[in-house]
């Protein structure tokens, strides 16, 4: 057998290595804002200069109204509040008591007398007002009473005090600057019962009674009411018509122990204005109560 040569056998390839794929990157969440372009520079100056303008306008109007703020309101153009012709009084406050002594209408004091001195229960003048020489606030007589009366009336009235006997007489008179007088008058009896009888026989609700040195067609005052008056006190107002109207004003009050008449004239005025006659009324009212 012959012997056969065997053929060689051939190497195989080397093996290639298979690249590995590349990674992918993770998708963003949101995607990337594209840049905006930049404005041109003459917008930026007109937005600079709006900026500036807001600004002063803002410093100046915080400004304005601080000042606004800060001064009273008389002090503002525009917004004055105008009088509405009320007098300028003194602060006022009841007078002290003598130790022990109840106020007129406190209980226990049946009389209802006035412990205090009758002449601190006088309204006092306004500010700026004349005081007149005869009336300053003291004791005055009955005569001087009676002659605010006119001169046929004085007889009868003088009798009457007489009989009723009045304890104390006390008096206050002023004159404004536009020329209005004013009266007030206090007549304190013995008790109330006394001030309610002289009352009665002189003066009636619908009627001023006697009538006074000045004009004497007065008329119950209607548009009054009684308004005002403190509990326990009454007021009767009167003028030249049923609404008060008019340059002569005349009020009685009685309050206790106590008879109050208050005479008012506005000279010239035919229409004068009610607000002063009645501010004093009420506050007069208010130191008897």
């Amino acid at each position: 057998m012959s012997e056969q040569t065997a053929a060689p056998m051939a190497e195989p390839a080397p093996l290639t290595a298979t690249p590995a794929p590349a990674a992918v990157p993770p998708m963003p969440s949101v995607p990337p804002a594209a840049p905006s372009p930049r404005p041109p520079r003459r917008v930026l100056r007109a937005v600079a200069r709006w900026t500036a303008a807001v600004l002063v306008c803002g410093v100046v109007g915080a400004g304005t109204a601080y000042g606004i703020t800060s001064m009273e309101r008389t002090d503002v153009p525009g917004l004055a509040t105008e009088s509405d012709g009320r007098w300028d009084y003194p602060a006022l406050s009841l007078p002290a008591l003598p130790a022990g002594s109840p106020r007129p209408f406190s209980e226990g004091n049946t009389a209802e007398v006035h412990y205090a001195d009758l002449r601190d229960l006088l309204l006092p003048a306004p500010a700026g007002a004349t005081e007149d020489k005869k009336l300053k606030g003291g004791w005055v007589s009955t005569a001087q009473f009676v002659s605010e009366y006119q001169e046929h009336e004085r007889a009868e009235l003088t009798q009457l005090l007489a009989d009723s006997a009045p304890r104390h007489v006390a008096a206050r008179g002023w004159t404004v600057a536009d020329g209005t007088e004013s009266r007030i008058y206090l007549l304190q009896f013995n008790s109330a019962a006394y001030a309610q009888a002289f009352f009665d026989d002189t003066y009636i609700s619908s009627s001023p009674g006697p009538g006074i040195r000045w004009p004497d067609d007065l008329q119950l005052d209607q548009s009054w009411e009684d308004g005002g008056w403190v509990p326990e006190t009454r007021t009767y107002a009167y003028g030249e018509s049923r609404s008060g109207r008019g340059r002569v004003h005349q009020a009685y009050i009685r309050a206790g122990d106590t008879v109050a008449l208050l005479v008012q004239k506005q000279p010239g005025k035919k229409d004068a204005p009610l607000i002063p006659f009645r501010q004093t009324l009420v506050l007069q009212n208010q130191l008897l109560g």
